[in-house]
């Protein structure tokens, strides 16, 4: 198991763009360990999902999936799966909002509006090409992760800022507003 250190919100490498994997680079045994290293480094994270340069890898590679999460319990499952070179086009406006975190934002939250049904175009470990419209949650969570190939964190995509702070704080004020 190689469990990489998660890069936080400040690391500058966090906003620069991805370069894409060459095709002939898919199947390489250096693409191979990064996607293991990332699934691991995910996991003991109890992660979602992770994008290479959250582990300082500038290239256009995500890891999602998981069967429960004790960061997000009420989330449903995701299978999971090895994006390399995504395109997203977005076919429906964000109507919907969530609630997002981050492991390179530890231990804080913000109310994000995203589409909840995007066409995604991607490559897998194998070289096969998938063009696919993904909706709901998973939309999400692919959205979320792709974003960090363009250098971009959820706060930056915040509806408003005061939708934004620590977990327990939010825990604390969604409990004091059911109480009023």
């Amino acid at each position: 198991m190689a469990v990489r250190k998660i890069l936080r919100a400040g690391d500058p490498l966090l906003r620069k763009k991805s370069a894409p994997i060459p095709q002939t680079e898919i199947r390489s045994k250096e693409i191979k360990k990064l996607i293991r290293d990332m699934f691991d480094t995910m996991d003991d994270a109890d992660g979602l999902g992770l994008a290479a340069p959250q582990i300082g890898v500038l290239k256009q590679l995500v890891v999602v999936g998981f069967d429960r999460s004790e960061r997000y319990p009420d989330a449903p499952g995701m299978q999971r799966s090895i994006v390399i070179n995504p395109e997203i086009e977005t076919l429906e406006d964000p109507t919907e909002g969530s609630w997002e975190g981050c492991l390179s934002v530890p231990g804080m939250r913000g109310y994000v509006e995203r589409p909840r049904k995007i066409r995604m175009k991607w490559f897998d470990e194998n070289e096969d090409f998938h063009d696919e419209v993904i909706e709901g949650y998973d939309a999400v969570v692919y959205q979320h992760e792709c974003d960090h190939l363009d250098g971009v964190l959820y706060v930056d995509r915040l509806k408003d800022p005061r939708l934004f702070g620590f977990n327990e704080e939010l825990e604390g004020a969604s409990a004091e507003r059911a109480s009023v």
